[in-house]
């Protein structure tokens, strides 16, 4: 026998001795495959832990999440019916569907994201007798959601939290509200902060003169509040260049007002774009005008490459951004307040520096990849032992 034959023969069994033989299965479902923060969230948590798990992957239909799950090598299973909008007819066959992928795969635990797939695969888990996990990225019952939304929403989440095995929620503050509202038991819900991966990335040189500004975010006027950055940003008399990345329902209607306020010439509409740690990286301060938030994860990314936060002082921001010290936070739907924030870091390159340093060091301490899938997986870990 060979030298190579007898290592290779040797490694194998070594692999076979120390590898676990009962990986449990866990069934991520989320709604959408499209970018965002939640289906970042998901990937990051398939890639840390599909070595551990037996991980499976349930959407709505194909997109950039399905395939970066593809390439990692997890199962992909499309629910056809599994679409934003409420449609009783629709939902029930999504649910029909979710129930047929949970008795094919059998998974020990199935974890569930966004709203209409954490209605879906709750009930098709509870059906199923399976453990099920919600992460709340944001509660659709936030009070400054618009009123039928909001409404809907609370009483869809009072029927599903008790066939809940355990909700996550990406902020404090949403999990003080859940128990707020009586939503569900305190026990039944844990904060698990956001996080995203420390990789290697360009570091941004906030001091650099005349500052660009970004922001990222979907064009969603009942969530988003770009029409009252883009009134500040009319309000600055700064040879300044306003970035936003993202499309959405308001796209063109937030163009038409920014032709009207007279800063087309400011305000560049980039779109979706896959190379946003590069503009993050080419920008000067970052910019979240906002209704209402979870943890975005756009601002955990401004901060690992080191720029200094503009946010709306809303739900979970504040746990993010510390006030004058990695950013500056100002009052929800102020135009004069977002006007002076951004005015004063646009004249002082030297407090923009140090904000991004001390935005860089908060991310390092609180909101990396590993702190956030650890915590899960100590959810996980709490809910499997109890079956």
């Amino acid at each position: 026998m060979s030298l190579f034959l007898s290592v290779f023969i040797i490694s194998k069994l070594t692999i076979a001795l120390f590898m676990p033989h009962d990986r449990k299965t866990i069934l991520y479902v989320i709604t959408k495959s499209e970018l965002g923060g939640a289906q970042g969230h998901v990937y990051d948590l398939m890639k840390s832990l599909h070595r551990d798990y037996q991980v499976h992957l349930a959407v709505g239909a194909p997109g950039l999440l399905t395939e970066k799950a593809i390439d990692l090598g997890i199962k992909v299973h499309i629910i056809a019916n599994l679409k934003r909008k409420i449609d009783p007819a629709n939902d029930l066959r999504s649910i029909q569907q979710c129930i047929a992928i949970i008795k094919s795969v059998k998974p020990d635990l199935v974890h569930c994201h966004s709203s209409k797939a954490g209605v879906v695969a709750r009930i098709a888990a509870w059906i199923c007798r399976v453990p099920v996990i919600f992460t709340a990225h944001g509660w659709g019952f936030d009070p400054r959601s618009p009123k039928l939304q909001r409404n809907i929403a609370l009483g869809v989440e009072k029927i599903l939290a008790p066939i809940s095995t355990k909700i996550i929620c990406v902020s404090e503050s949403d999990r003080q509200l859940a128990i707020l509202l009586k939503v569900t038991p305190s026990k039944l819900v844990v904060t698990v902060h956001n996080g995203i991966a420390t990789e290697a990335i360009t570091m941004a040189v906030p001091e650099r003169q005349p500052p660009q500004l970004i922001m990222v975010a979907r064009f969603n006027r009942a969530q988003k509040d770009q029409h009252t950055l883009m009134q500040a940003i009319a309000q600055i008399d700064r040879p300044i260049q306003l970035i936003l990345v993202g499309t959405g329902p308001d796209w063109e209607e937030s163009k038409n007002i920014a032709k009207q306020l007279g800063i087309l010439d400011r305000v560049s509409f980039l779109g979706d774009r896959l190379d946003v740690p590069d503009l993050l990286a080419d920008s000067q301060i970052f910019v979240l005008s906002t209704h209402y938030e979870g943890a975005p994860i756009s601002i955990l990314e401004a901060m690992r490459c080191g720029l200094p936060i503009v946010a709306t002082n809303v739900n979970g921001i504040p746990e993010q951004v510390a006030d004058n010290v990695t950013g500056l936070l100002v009052p929800h739907q102020d135009v004069d307040a977002l006007t002076a924030a951004i005015s004063s870091l646009i004249d002082d390159p030297q407090r923009r520096q140090q904000m991004g340093v001390a935005g860089r060091q908060k991310f390092i301490q609180e909101f990396t990849v590993e702190q956030m899938v650890e915590k899960t997986e100590l959810v996980y870990r709490s809910v499997l032992s109890k079956k």
